[in-house]
């Protein structure tokens, strides 16, 4: 494969000893087959327990939060710093809450989301104002005609009080309740398996990473069309032309609408010793910064090429607190000094990808004024794997949105992208059959 061929012992000596370091829990993963996929959703089983309602009651000192449910499920709270959130794992949930649920908050929670985060396993995730103590976690039985119930009680304390519940009893047990008459975590998902990777199938591996996913949306159109439904289906329309060719093995970060953790993917990528990782999002620019149209190509960068990209990354870095994650710590300076010799070869293969990419596209698509760019984004920062960023187009444009939603655009653009893609991985083949 070009990319082993390309790498030279200290190369791989220096990958090898960042891996430990660079690399997080295992996520899911689907590998492509020559099926498309039967769907772009996780389906809804019947048996899956079901969200029906969600509010808000209390003040600034004491606040409740009431979900109606119909049936008890298992449960596990804890409370997460910087942003303050608490976050609630469930078993797999059919949430259908009311259009608009969970934007406007009250009291200690600003807001709050919910989403699959893993076959499985659900979660919401409420956004606080200031540290709080979980004072009461409860799952009521059904009764008098009203439905199961979770109530959960917060109480704002201070932040030395808070810090301190976090490091004591398991770092969060006295913010983790049990669950009246049973286990807080029966049921609730500890993990994704590792992917198997194909030792013996020797074609390059382009793995594909729709971006958000499950209770995290990425943007919104005006009329709510999700980002991550978009991508997805792009992602699903590109593995598949890619899988027709038959010339690379293809992998997908997610193929459903499941959060997956950003350095999840590239724990991905990196697993499966892939010669290309290609993320691909759509953007949208906040009203008061105007209008823009187009899609952009990003590459890593310590600095930003300008304001916009900055903004973007800074957005998509915090992914996993919006999945409510904890956020891991950043390397020591000597994984720092390894990962980023070993990124110098990685980056000029990526700019090269990205140029090509950018030549293709704008064959099929509108491109932006300035359609490549650099930022810091956390989910290209695979130190052995080329990674670019794709943002398709702006759902904040009327004429980019009518194209990301349009399956003649998508088919054109998936071309030109999967074009791309054969064009880059073709040349890196030849080049590492040719003696040295």
């Amino acid at each position: 494969m070009a990319r082993r061929a390309n790498h030279f012992v200290l190369f791989s000596a220096l990958v090898a000893c960042a891996a430990a370091l660079f690399c997080l829990t295992p996520a899911a993963v689907v590998a492509a087959t020559a099926e498309p996929a039967a769907s772009a959703a996780v389906p809804v089983a019947a048996s899956f327990p079901t969200v029906s309602d969600a509010r808000v009651a209390g003040d600034d000192k004491q606040t409740r939060l009431i979900v109606d449910f119909d049936q008890k499920v298992p449960l596990r709270a804890f409370a997460l710093a910087d942003p303050y959130r608490v976050v609630i794992d469930l078993p797999q949930i059919n949430f259908r809450l009311p259009k608009g649920a969970g934007e406007d908050g009250r009291g200690l929670i600003k807001a709050f989301r919910y989403g699959l985060v893993m076959p499985g396993g659900s979660r919401i995730v409420l956004d606080l104002t200031g540290p709080v103590k979980i004072a009461k976690t409860e799952m009521l039985d059904p009764a008098n005609g009203q439905p199961a119930r979770l109530v959960i009680d917060l109480e704002t304390i201070d932040r030395d009080a808070f810090v301190q519940a976090l490091r004591t009893a398991d770092s969060v047990a006295e913010l983790r309740p049990t669950v009246a008459g049973a286990e807080a975590t029966a049921g609730v998902p500890r993990g994704a398996p590792t992917p198997k990777v194909e030792r013996d199938d020797p074609r390059p591996v382009v793995v594909l990473d729709p971006g958000h996913g499950g209770i995290d949306n990425g943007t919104q159109s005006a009329d709510g069309v999700a980002e991550k439904t978009i991508v997805l289906d792009f992602a699903l329309a590109l593995r598949d032309r890619l899988v027709r060719q038959g010339k690379f093995r293809v992998v997908l970060t997610r193929d459903d609408d499941t959060f997956i953790p950003l350095n999840d993917r590239v724990k991905i990528a990196r697993e499966q010793s892939a010669a290309l990782f290609v993320s691909i999002h759509a953007d949208a620019l906040p009203r008061r910064e105007g209008d823009a149209q187009g899609a952009t190509i990003y590459t890593l960068s310590d600095k930003a090429s300008d304001a916009e990209a900055q903004r973007l990354a800074d957005a998509e870095n915090k992914a996993d607190a919006i999945g409510g994650v904890n956020l891991t710590e950043e390397p020591t300076d000597v994984a720092d000094i390894l990962i980023d010799l070993a990124q110098r070869e990685t980056k000029t293969f990526s700019s090269r990808f990205a140029q090509q990419l950018m030549k293709d596209m704008k064959t099929a698509t509108r491109m932006h004024k300035r359609p490549l760019k650099s930022a810091g984004f956390r989910v290209l920062k695979a130190p052995d794997v080329p990674s670019v960023l794709i943002e398709l187009g702006y759902v904040s444009n009327k004429a980019d949105l009518q194209h990301l939603l349009s399956e003649q655009w998508r088919n054109k653009t998936v071309g030109a992208v999967a074009q791309a893609i054969d064009s880059f991985l073709s040349r890196r083949l030849v080049s590492a059959g040719q003696p040295g």
